[in-house]
């Protein structure tokens, strides 16, 4: 039965949670080597194709479209490192399966492009985690040709954790199967200041629920809750990155448990199969020791790793992941725009195939 269903039933939300926690394993029982298990992916270089004369910028927000499993999305930093500053470029795309772009808007719009997640009707949700000249702080959701539908958050203002109408570095956004919409409602250190580290739960008319959340590193608390996913049961994977691990909760917020074993995770993505992948970009001998960077694919269901897309030292910062129906999978980068470095310009959006 399906945890939405479920919630609709007359188990008491206690015993729901007792159950879910009991299917989900620790870190401690999966064992494996993270950094061994086998890559069976070849890199498919430049397969998206921008527009003559455009590049990438830093690119985190990537997504597989969910009406029909195999386009993409991609939200990057208008050429740029980290703010689209005074660009007028459009940082929202949509390539067609064979990379080509059959969508681009949001110019003059957003301080830093970050989360991007397309739901099940082809709409399209973005996060923008700084703040400049008056921009920024905002998540925002799109009709597939660039619509303005909803803005949730004011342009340019910060919320602490008491506010439930804005935001303080949104990273993410999810949609629900019943729609309603979930916020990483943080980014640890912006401009020398914390920011909030919670996550948000609203009606999908973007109506205040609940929040949980604290800057901290004991269940339930967090230091960046950088992505979201969820699996087939509807339990809630948040990526806590800075605290080297991912944190699982049922829809009301209740922790169940956390896994470490899939590295420091930047990006988690689900799909519709249970399988779940997480990319590294952060993990070293300091911050994460006996963790290569790179994408790590398992099952959401028993929590083991079984393959693994390491990092190239030439590259680093693959922060975004994604995967289509056809099993390919896709990584954004947030590095130095690579066109700078006499790099191709695709470098920031990259797709892996099966051998």
């Amino acid at each position: 039965m399906q945890y939405e269903k479920m919630l609709g039933g007359a188990l008491a939300a206690s015993a729901i949670a007792a159950m879910l926690a009991l299917a989900v394993p620790s870190s401690a029982q999966t064992g494996a080597d993270p950094n061994a298990a086998p890559n069976p992916y070849r890199l498919d270089e430049g397969w998206a194709k921008l527009p003559a004369g455009r590049h990438w910028g830093a690119t985190f927000g990537i997504s597989v479209d969910r009406s029909d499993g195999r386009s993409m999305w991609a939200f990057d930093r208008c050429e740029q490192q980290t703010f689209c500053g005074d660009s007028h470029l459009a940082p929202i795309f949509h390539f067609d399966p064979t990379g080509k772009v059959i969508a681009n808007f949001g110019a003059d719009m957003f301080a830093a492009p970050h989360g991007l997640f397309a739901d099940r009707a082809g709409n399209v949700w973005v996060t923008d985690f700084q703040i400049r000249n008056g921009k920024g702080y905002t998540v925002r959701k799109f009709s597939p040709d660039g619509k303005l539908l909803m803005t949730l958050g004011k342009d340019g203002v910060a919320g602490d954790n008491d506010s439930h109408d804005l935001f303080n570095a949104p990273s993410n956004v999810l949609i629900a199967p019943d729609d309603s919409i979930f916020i990483g409602d943080g980014h640890g250190i912006v401009d020398g200041k914390p920011t909030n580290a919670r996550i948000v739960h609203l009606t999908k008319d973007g109506k205040f629920i609940k929040a949980w959340g604290h800057r901290g590193t004991d269940p339930g608390e967090f230091e960046t809750p950088h992505m979201l996913a969820m699996d087939s049961m509807g339990r809630l994977f948040v990526a806590d990155r800075g605290n080297n691990r991912i944190q699982i909760f049922d829809q009301e917020g209740r922790y169940l448990t956390e896994w470490k074993q899939f590295g420091r995770p930047s990006g988690v993505y689900i799909n519709k199969n249970d399988i779940i992948y997480v990319s590294d970009s952060t993990s070293n001998e300091k911050t994460n020791p006996g963790f290569m960077q790179g994408i790590r694919i398992g099952s959401a269901k028993d929590g083991r790793v079984a393959a693994f897309i390491p990092e190239t030292k030439e590259l680093n910062a693959l922060e975004g992941v994604a995967a289509d129906d056809d099993g390919n999978v896709y990584g954004g980068y947030t590095n130095t725009p690579n066109f700078t470095k006499g790099g191709p310009p695709e470098v920031n959006f990259r797709r892996w195939v099966k051998k």
